[in-house]
């Protein structure tokens, strides 16, 4: 056993360590990211897209430096936990070295590659939904109400994290009613334990009460822009294709849950992955909303393929081999290991479009996956936007205003500001709009903006003047070809323009 927990721990270190060393210094921040960062600057007990727990490792960036390792640490801390908790699962059940080898696979050669790497609150959704399945698997084999109340914590937690976690707590409980583990909602301690998770939740939902709960507003503007393209079929696929290399080792978990004699006490991890995946074709979620559902189920995979290969060590061996014959292909999808051009090549080469790794939100394909070109042209971006600035005298950048499009212009200058010597931008994109002063008049205005008609636009003439000083030219940037504007003298046809803008949006996602 001592042995089984050295590899386990050996192992989540290699996983917290790999992306440092395989992902290319080339690229920068991805756009969701720099809005994250943002929102480590306006702690509050909620925003716009998500609950506040991921805005507390955001001010630990900020305290320790805004670079990139500790932006990156926080994901990949995350991950290395995550396998630690899918490790003890496989302990739990009396696997051994082979079995924290292949979850290990799982989770180095699939999606959770790039989920660990991104700053973004689907790290802590993996997590949380693990733990609350595993402190329901813990209860079962001890019996001991402290795994309740680890369940507890993790679902309250988890929901300060991200609201999909929601999902996965009904879906389990859902599973639990449904087989006979169900004699768990006769425990008292699983209500305590609910209680204790609705009450660290609560301070979120007291929050979108005073914002008329912002969440649902932003979730409809979401499902009209992006998620009414998501096809089931596709959503289904993406399943398969988010952990191409492993996807026997979840496919034999799902089994040993569902229909092994071996399983029967686990039978409810089977019923909440089909409930979940249910609940999110309907919901039409993108295909990685799904990621939180698998860690369990390649801990009985790996296990369940442990047990019934004893016998068969070059099974084994074959099983071992299978996902690393992929790994120079898969890695490079998962995570971006070289420069863009030189991975567009590569796409190129080994027709990656046929996965479905290059398909953006809009449904097409494009020569990098949309996460990779969010991690472009950012710096170049803020320098331009300073070149701009600084052609102002003293007196006209203290009447300045940089406004900004989108939230990942309106990020990325934020991040940029402080090298840059740049005043805090405005946006009604995103969270940003609750930090947009309530009264603004403005003077002098330097736009960046991802619209190229802008400058035809009725607005511009409300200006003494206006020119177009640059755009973004970073190559594969997904931001490529955004103008930066500086607009001096605006009138008061202007001014009230802007403040009905302003008005027009807090309208919709904020109650005042």
């Amino acid at each position: 056993m001592k042995l089984n927990n050295r590899l386990l721990y050996f192992l989540a270190f290699v996983k917290f360590a790999l992306p440092f060393f395989i992902q290319n210094g080339y690229y920068e921040p991805h756009r969701d990211e720099l809005l994250y960062l943002a929102e480590g600057q306006h702690m509050a007990w909620g925003f716009m897209e998500v609950p506040p727990l991921l805005s507390v490792f955001a001010w630990l960036t900020h305290l320790f430096g805004s670079n990139m390792f500790w932006l990156k640490c926080w994901p990949s801390l995350s991950g290395a936990l995550t396998y630690i908790i899918t490790g003890k699962i496989i302990l739990s059940l009396g696997g051994r070295y082979f079995a924290l080898v292949l979850a290990f696979l799982s989770f180095v050669l699939g999606g959770y590659l790039r989920v660990h790497y991104l700053f973004q609150p689907n790290f802590l959704e993996v997590f949380f939904w693990t733990m609350i399945a595993y402190g329901i698997i813990r209860f079962i084999q001890t019996d001991k109400n402290f795994w309740l109340y680890v369940t507890g914590l993790s679902a309250g937690l988890g929901m300060m994290s991200k609201y999909s976690v929601l999902f996965f707590i009904a879906s389990v409980m859902a599973g639990l009613l449904l087989t006979p583990q169900r004699k768990i909602f006769a425990n008292r301690h699983l209500y305590i334990a609910a209680i204790i998770g609705f009450v660290i939740f609560l301070p979120n939902v007291m929050w979108q009460y005073s914002e008329n709960f912002a969440v649902l507003r932003h979730m409809q503007q979401l499902q009209r822009t992006q998620l009414q393209y998501v096809s089931p079929v596709s959503f289904v696929v993406d399943q398969f294709i988010m952990f191409l290399p492993c996807v026997f080792i979840w496919l034999a978990g799902l089994w040993f849950t569902a229909f092994s004699p071996a399983g029967k006490k686990y039978r409810f991890v089977a019923w909440a992955y089909l409930f979940v995946i249910a609940l999110l074709l309907a919901l039409h979620g993108k295909n990685y909303y799904s990621l939180g559902a698998y860690p369990v189920l390649f801990a009985f995979g790996a296990y369940y393929l442990e047990l019934i290969t004893k016998r068969f060590m070059v099974i084994r061996l074959v099983l071992a081999v299978i996902p690393l014959t992929l790994i120079t292909f898969i890695v490079p999808i998962l995570l971006p290991v070289f420069k863009p051009q030189q991975l567009a090549d590569y796409y190129v080469r080994t027709q990656a479009e046929k996965t479905g790794a290059l398909r953006w939100e809009d449904q097409e394909n494009h020569p990098l996956p949309q996460d990779f070109s969010d991690m472009l042209g950012w710096e170049e971006m803020a320098q331009k936007v300073a070149e701009a600035y600084n052609t102002l005298s003293t007196t006209e950048k203290q009447h300045t205003i940089i406004f900004c499009d989108n939230y990942g212009l309106a990020g990325a200058i934020t991040f940029y500001a402080k090298k840059y010597g740049l005043p805090l931008p405005y946006s009604t994109n995103a969270s940003f709009l609750y930090w947009i002063p309530d009264t603004v008049h403005v003077e002098n205005l330097l736009l960046l903006t991802d619209d190229p008609t802008d400058m035809q636009k009725p607005f511009v003439k409300q200006f003494a003047s206006a020119v177009l000083t640059d755009s973004i030219t970073a190559p594969y940037a997904r931001e490529r070809g955004d103008l930066v504007m500086v607009l001096k003298g605006a009138n008061a046809e202007f001014n009230q323009f802007f403040k009905e803008k302003i008005a027009k949006e807090r309208a919709y996602f904020i109650k005042h």
